[in-house]
């Protein structure tokens, strides 16, 4: 990857065995990238992006009004999200457990020691949700493998700023962001079933949106779930 300036605009170009051009603007900060075909040069990247600098720019502008999920310091009260619902976070001292509880649908319980620190607390909230998404993925990979006659060797769960999943097509491997424990099973769902799409077709193309259409119409509506705010933090290719 490298980068080119655009009338005054920094673009992140990558080239791909693709066929078309893909231009995207990502969340947070409105960062420019385009992903271009092999024998596409520089000069026809710089002239695909003058020719969409309006759209570019809205996308910029509504990023920087965008409203973004707060630096979490693990504090009663705080905002905390699981399965696409908001709680309001209860801090539970002097408890040696560590463990996290839904009440009334409205508040998580973090049980923790009196002398804990926000990072400690965060460990627990992040064991929480991984624990959670353990459970889940087994299943839905089993689904989609019917669906799709495709074989998952393995899979995982890291925490990625910039995508929401990602696929290792030689090793049959796909990764899941632990921020979709944030969000709704289906937005969840989403995310398995278009990383192991990419068995069957290793680019974001013509092909690869025949094939979403055809196994999971709704994907568009999910794709939108997961870029709103304030949990959006990603957007694809295409």
């Amino acid at each position: 990857m490298h980068q080119i300036t655009v009338q005054g605009l920094k673009v992140d170009v990558v080239r791909k065995n693709i066929k078309n051009l893909h231009l995207g603007v990502y969340p947070p900060n409105g960062r420019v990238r385009v992903a271009a075909p092999l024998l596409v040069n520089d000069e026809a990247v710089r002239m695909a992006v003058i020719a969409r600098l309006g759209w570019i720019k809205r996308q910029q502008v509504k990023f920087t009004v965008q409203e973004r999920e707060p630096q979490h310091e693990y504090v009663n009260g705080e905002s905390h999200y699981f399965l696409g619902n908001r709680y309001l976070l209860n801090i539970v001292e002097d408890s040696p457990s560590g463990k996290v509880d839904i009440r009334n649908k409205k508040r998580i319980d973090l049980y923790v020691r009196s002398n804990s620190d926000s990072a400690q607390r965060e460990r627990i909230m992040l064991n929480w949700y991984r624990a959670h998404l353990r459970g889940t993925i087994p299943l839905l990979i089993e689904k989609w493998e019917k669906i799709l006659g495709v074989q998952i060797a393995d899979w995982g769960i890291k925490q990625m700023k910039t995508k929401w999943g990602a696929c290792n097509i030689q090793k049959r491997r796909i990764w899941i962001n632990l921020e979709l424990a944030k969000k709704s099973e289906p937005c969840l769902e989403y995310i398995v079933a278009h990383e192991m799409m990419h068995l069957l077709e290793r680019h974001h193309n013509a092909r690869f949106l025949e094939l979403m259409n055809k196994f999971m119409p709704s994907w568009k509506q999910h794709r939108a779930e997961l870029n709103r705010a304030p949990l959006g933090h990603v957007d694809w290719e295409y």
